[in-house]
């Protein structure tokens, strides 16, 4: 089975592009609602940085975003450059959103499952926490904008997440590499959220 040394290059890179992504989403999304400079970044931490603080403080460990300044200044200058590149950018197509949600979703799912498990976390809730640190960002984005989180009513989102997750769980137990597992389980995880939106899939309502 892959080692946790193994796996903590790919926690951390998985993390903090993940922190990127998630920062220039909730930036965009902070200008796009008429935010001052304050509030986007304000916004762009939320969004990048809520989802793994939660999951660290559930694994029991000091959350990487309060330990590590890499994430804050990952945060700030995502942030910054969103605001001075967003003037040149035009509006940005829907599609575009969708991808840096479907990529940060993907990143963060991954490095929360494999974090849990090298912290020694049952396979179960380690799938759980990679699910919560992928999208719990986006619930804390949605209630400061005064929305319903969309992993309440948005089909195939959590449960892109979620697959990440379990695709992570099920190559560690079975010992596969851990740098083809993270991209597979990555990629899955985009993959899903993207068509998913493109085709509008949708899970079972019950009224």
């Amino acid at each position: 089975m892959t080692s946790i040394s193994g796996t903590a290059a790919i926690v951390c890179v998985a993390d903090l592009a993940g922190t990127f992504v998630f920062a220039v989403e909730g930036a965009l999304i902070a200008i796009g609602a008429g935010f001052d400079p304050v509030g986007i970044v304000t916004l762009a931490f939320a969004t990048a940085l809520g989802g793994g603080v939660i999951r660290d403080l559930l694994i029991g460990i000091r959350p990487a975003a309060v330990a590590d300044w890499r994430y804050g200044m990952i945060v700030l200058g995502a942030a910054i450059a969103t605001i001075v590149l967003h003037p040149l950018a035009g509006t940005l197509p829907t599609w575009i959103m969708i991808v840096l949600d479907a990529a940060g979703l993907g990143l963060f799912a991954v490095a929360g499952t494999e974090k849990a498990l090298d912290h020694g976390v049952h396979p179960l809730p380690a799938a759980f926490l990679g699910t919560v640190g992928g999208v719990g960002g986006g619930a804390i984005r949605d209630i400061l904008l005064n929305a319903v989180p969309r992993i309440l009513h948005v089909d195939i989102y959590a449960s892109a997440a979620f697959l990440a997750a379990v695709i992570v769980v099920l190559g560690r137990s079975a010992g596969a590499n851990a740098r083809i597992v993270a991209l597979l389980a990555g990629s899955a995880c985009f993959l899903l959220r993207v068509v998913a939106v493109a085709l509008a899939w949708q899970l079972p309502r019950f009224t």
